[in-house]
């Protein structure tokens, strides 16, 4: 295993009514030309989740009012793998591959870090055939 040490920038924001939780990330991304960057928390409600579970093709929509208990994942201004949880109105959970969608209740605050020393891709692995992340550091393409 190779291990990729960088120095990291946070940033706090929150987003409000309607807006696409995974689409606000990516273009959150895209302006300040993060190349490299991760969720550190996020909590908030959406009124509609869309979510991919584990191995599956189809995903799954549903409509209602739904807690945010867990986003997790690494992103850049090209891409991004996140998954989230959110539990009911009766505390049940559900979570997988956070897909767009995902539209904001009243809030969702977000923590996430710019790892200023490193630049996430993705690339196809032959194991499975989907696109995996790769880490490059910007200090070992300088070299």
């Amino acid at each position: 295993m190779t291990t990729f040490p960088s120095e990291a920038r946070f940033y706090a924001f929150r987003l409000g009514p309607k807006k696409d939780l995974r689409k606000s990330i990516i273009e959150f991304a895209e302006e300040n030309n993060i190349k490299a960057g991760s969720i550190v928390t996020c909590v908030g409600s959406l009124e509609q989740f869309h979510i991919r579970f584990a191995n599956q093709g189809e995903s799954e929509v549903r409509i209602g009012h739904f807690e945010i208990v867990s986003l997790t994942g690494t992103f850049s201004n090209t891409s991004c793998h996140l998954h989230i949880s959110v539990a009911d109105q009766t505390g049940q959970a559900v979570g997988g591959h956070l897909l767009n969608e995902n539209f904001i209740y009243t809030t969702a605050e977000l923590v996430v870090a710019d790892l200023s020393g490193l630049e996430f891709t993705r690339e196809t692995d032959a194991t499975y055939g989907y696109a995996e992340l790769v880490i490059h550091s910007k200090e070992l393409k300088k070299q």
